[in-house]
């Protein structure tokens, strides 16, 4: 077989995806997730104009050379957009292999490593009570594990706290988001940010869910990039006595140094990543051990190729998987995560929050999640299938992820 032809396939049931669907020459057909939240039409553009001509014609079971000649090929590697449209036409023919040899995935990446993928939630509330109420209801959908984020006194909105400003719209729903999606609209929506105030507030948050929920329930917790390194060493300290499984994205990534003085300060596991494309954003990370966890998602990590290049380079230092998975993540994304998180070895955790019913209503996923495991299907591929028909009726609306402005109106990382 070879590529017939590949679509790059741009809907929005209930947000932006952008979807790459490569058929081969006798019709088996594979998907890929290529959404860049916010960004979507550069990474569909980017396949559309110089990826998908260069596909037609060639042999869909080499999937590591292809890789390699888009990788390669381009000369200007890296960046979400590149790494996206490489991650989509890498998963779309992991999926075709698959449905070839007739087995689910993670057959082809060694088989289960265990029953099923241990995921975590996210609870949150601008004040306590609504916090509890949020950590019940997740514990009452059988979740083993829960992100924690709370309102901030004198801030009118905080990243990760659900409000109905960043509910789903049409039909009438209201999907509840516990963190910010895109939101529609011509220009992105500017926060404020106070870090003192959160510095001060987020210890008593976790004193007071510990002292509801008790010792043993796995809590994370998610800073966002917002912390220069001195202040995100004081968050890990003062967060020590209430023993959490992680705390996540303390300092921009960028400055990979970073995460050495925040090491020397502090026992709190690390995980970081999710802004991160390839193996050798984090060659010094896993070299000096200074994380714990790996976040990025197959999505924007160059596939399941990419993604397993790092989580095999980072179990020479025993650091696990904690893959990103919001919901701007297509079940394509999540259904490849799952497959490769099952095989590996060092997974840890899987993020996972639920789609819209308008997006499986599209992607109509096979995945299960049952009693705080995701279990990926066992159907030949990812087990993940799209319906053009109920896409259509979701065109693409422009959407920014939000902005953030200090108290004294410079901008800051959100």
């Amino acid at each position: 077989m070879t590529i017939a032809f590949a679509e790059v396939l741009v809907a929005s049931p209930g947000r932006n995806f952008v979807t790459l669907r490569i058929t081969t020459s006798d019709g088996v057909t594979g998907l890929g997730d290529a959404t860049v939240n916010g960004r979507e039409l550069a990474v569909a553009a980017y396949l559309t104009e110089h990826v998908v001509p260069l596909l037609i014609g060639r042999d869909e079971q080499r999937v590591e050379d292809t890789w390699q000649y888009l990788y390669r090929g381009a000369y200007w590697r890296r960046g979400p957009i590149t790494m996206a449209a490489i991650a989509a036409v890498d998963t779309a023919l992991w999926d075709i292999k698959a449905k070839t040899a007739g087995l689910p995935l993670y057959q082809l990446l060694g088989g289960k490593s265990r029953t099923g993928c241990l995921a975590y939630g996210h609870a949150s509330g601008k004040e306590l009570p609504e916090l509890f109420d949020s950590v019940r209801a997740h514990l009452a959908e059988g979740y083993r594990a829960i992100r924690i984020q709370t309102g901030i006194p004198g801030l009118d909105s905080v990243y990760g706290v659900a409000s109905s400003a960043n509910a789903a719209r049409g039909a009438g729903e209201s999907t509840r988001y516990d963190h910010e999606p895109a939101r529609r609209g011509a220009l992105p929506v500017e926060e404020q940010w106070d870090t003192r105030a959160y510095l001060r507030h987020a210890p008593a948050v976790f004193e007071a869910v510990r002292n509801e929920f008790g010792p043993e329930l796995p809590l994370l917790h998610d800073a966002h990039h917002r912390l220069t390194p001195i202040q995100a060493a004081k968050l890990g300290r003062s967060l020590e006595p209430y023993d959490l499984f992680w705390l996540e994205d303390v300092t921009p990534a960028e400055n990979q140094d970073a995460l050495r003085l925040v090491r020397q300060h502090t026992t709190t596991p690390l995980a970081i990543g999710e802004v991160f494309n390839t193996i050798w954003d984090y060659r010094k990370l896993i070299e000096n051990q200074l994380i714990d966890y790996v976040r990025s998602p197959i999505t924007h990590a160059g596939g399941v190729t990419g993604l397993r290049r790092i989580m095999d380079y980072a179990a020479v230092y025993q650091i696990k998987s904690g893959v990103h998975g919001p919901t701007d993540v297509s079940p394509v994304g999540l259904a490849a995560a799952l497959h490769l998180g099952i095989a590996l070895h060092n997974f840890g955790i899987q993020e996972y929050m639920r789609h819209d019913r308008r997006t499986d209503e599209v992607f109509r996923p096979t995945y299960r999640f049952v009693d705080g495991l995701l279990i990926p299907g066992d159907e030949p591929g990812l087990g993940v299938d799209y319906d053009d028909e109920v896409a259509g009726a979701h065109p693409y609306e422009q959407a920014y992820l939000p902005v953030n402005r200090l108290l004294d109106g410079s901008l800051h990382d959100w």
